[in-house]
């Protein structure tokens, strides 16, 4: 198998059926590698050394991408050479031995709880009709309510949402699958969600398989769907957009479930982390608050 072309689209094949890469993860692979092909030019990546790999890098730094993204195309990189060269398709392994500039420690930005509330409350209320509305709620109620990723809220199955669930059975990064318990308020949000989804697909003589249905090609309601979304709600909550990301509910769930006392194996479980050590972020956000806590707090500060 010569084609340089021909290798990514069977290591995408590969890593699809052995670790069982989501599709936007199959999707970053790609982008990652059609970039670094691009930059060759008239070479191939059948035909790319260790050279050709630093330019790239050089390149990047150049164009002032940030160490993390740097450090992922890299990792995509890596991962694609060494399967090549496990398949026996190139004798030499040209990124076997290059080390990337690693990603920057960064505190994923979360939100007060004043601020949860405020886009809760704000999300209640907007949207153009009583339909909008209850499905924008039932949208935020469950993130912050799971701390799922969007990816997942927005391809939830409604199957999964009958019969007033206590939990919810969500899928994963991998095909993981793992169960969340729903608070009160985010049942309630999907029960009346239900009910204005169904009367609104009979009106249109409608079926779906998805919790939020959508026009989009996947059926459902999209992540950037989303995030436009999000960032509406939180200028009608009075918060400031650029702080918000699609993630950023995530992270205020499982920060504030650490500050009031759960343990790092169970966030690690509802949240779906594979290592426990990525959930161990989540520390130094509790510390910077209790710091930030005793300066302010404490009678001799």
């Amino acid at each position: 198998m010569a084609s340089g072309a021909n290798w990514v689209g069977a290591f995408l094949s590969a890593i699809a059926a052995e670790a069982g890469a989501a599709a936007n993860t199959l999707s970053a692979y790609r982008h990652d590698l059609e970039d670094f092909s691009a930059h060759l030019g008239a070479t191939t990546l059948a035909g790319a050394s260790r050279a050709d790999i630093e330019g790239y890098l050089s390149a990047l730094t150049g164009n002032g991408l940030a160490p993390s993204t740097r450090a992922r195309r890299l990792s995509s990189i890596r991962q694609f050479y060494r399967f090549v060269f496990q398949e026996g398709w190139r004798g030499d392994n040209p990124a076997g031995e290059l080390r990337g500039p690693g990603a920057s420690t960064l505190l994923p930005k979360t939100l007060s709880l004043v601020e949860v509330e405020a886009l809760l409350a704000a999300a209640r209320r907007y949207g153009r009709s009583a339909h909008e509305r209850a499905r924008n709620t039932c949208l935020f109620e469950l993130l912050y309510a799971t701390g799922m990723r969007v990816s997942e809220l927005v391809a939830l199955p409604e199957a999964a949402a009958r019969g007033n669930p206590a939990m919810l059975l969500v899928r994963g990064k991998g095909g993981r699958e793992r169960m969340v318990p729903l608070s009160p308020p985010a049942q309630a949000a999907l029960a009346e969600w239900l009910v204005a989804r169904d009367a609104q697909l009979a009106e249109k003589h409608q079926k779906s398989r998805a919790l939020f249905p959508s026009r989009a090609k996947a059926g459902h309601f999209t992540r950037v769907g989303f995030f436009l979304l999000l960032k509406d709600v939180a200028l009608a909550a009075g918060l400031n957009p650029e702080k918000l990301s699609p993630h950023t509910l995530r992270h205020a769930f499982a920060t504030h479930l650490l500050a009031n006392g759960a343990d790092l194996r169970s966030i690690q479980m509802l949240l779906g982390h594979a290592d426990v050590s990525t959930t161990e972020i989540y520390t130094h956000v509790l510390d910077e608050t209790l710091k930030s806590l005793v300066l302010t707090k404490h009678p001799l500060a």
